[in-house]
């Protein structure tokens, strides 16, 4: 990444006064599935530097809890798997893989005709013009 996008570019990642403060005050703490490398200072502030496009979905719920100083156990990846869970997905709204339920305009294949079964509202005072 250039300079300039280090600079300004805040989406893209880490800018360059983030750079800075994680290298000069930051000590790494872990790492999570997405690419996401966390960091703390000695005054317990904790940060993350994504992997990829900077959202805050992209952060794992343990990971999170870390973060807002929930828990103060960093999490390793041994002990938050449980059987009944699933892997975490980032927010998909807006992509290919985002929900679409049935009748959406979005929604792969066609809509379904309309019943009739639906009768329009009137206003009262429109009735009697009719």
């Amino acid at each position: 990444m250039g300079l300039f996008s280090e600079l300004f570019i805040w989406w893209k990642g880490q800018t360059l006064g983030t750079r800075i403060l994680t290298w000069l005050r930051g000590k790494r703490v872990g790492t999570d599935s997405l690419g996401n490398t966390y960091y703390r200072d000695r005054r317990d502030r904790r940060w993350v530097i994504y992997g990829g496009v900077a959202e805050a979905s992209w952060v794992p719920a343990e990971w999170h809890g870390w973060l807002h100083h929930i828990t103060d156990e960093v999490p390793s990846p041994e002990s938050q798997v449980r059987p009944w869970e699933q892997p975490h997905r980032p927010n998909q709204t807006g992509g290919p893989c985002a929900y679409r339920p049935p009748g959406s305009t979005l929604a792969a294949g066609h809509r379904p005709p309309a019943t009739g079964d639906y009768e329009a509202w009137v206003p009262a005072g429109d009735a009697a013009s009719r």
